[in-house]
């Protein structure tokens, strides 16, 4: 039996602008050239960029339905050098600063940026959990 996968597909505006953003300025690696969608491997899951429109479509649902962006995507890093170097690499990428990486009150470590179309990303460090792939 193969291994379960997830993909978290977000609908965006500007597919070209949102590839630029995840695939340039954040260095994630592409999987595949399609015009009209993307597919970026990261560590444990998928990343999928779609048309905002074209999903909704898809979906069965307006593209204006309520609930579109009410959830937080999270980033988790192994300290807090790489959470601070992550949070400069996607505002140079175009990213909104919505809150900068601090000590948080639950021990850790983390901050928020909007994506260009307005997704909210949490870039975090947890020393209590590491969220991601067993080490080598």
């Amino acid at each position: 039996m193969r291994p379960r996968m997830s993909m978290i597909t977000l609908g965006v505006d500007d597919i070209e602008r949102a590839i630029a953003f995840y695939q340039h300025g954040l260095g994630f690696p592409r999987h595949g050239t399609e015009d009209d969608v993307a597919f970026f491997a990261l560590d444990g899951t998928w990343l999928g960029l779609f048309g905002r429109a074209a999903l909704a479509a898809d979906a069965g649902v307006p593209p204006t339905s309520p609930g579109a962006g009410s959830f937080t995507i999270s980033h988790n890093l192994p300290s807090p050098a790489d959470v601070d170097e992550v949070m400069a690499q996607a505002l140079a990428a175009g990213a909104t600063l919505v809150k900068a990486p601090q000590p948080t009150a639950w021990g850790g470590y983390g901050g928020y940026f909007a994506d260009p179309d307005g997704h909210l990303w949490e870039v975090a460090y947890n020393p209590f959990s590491w969220i991601g792939p067993p080490d080598p």
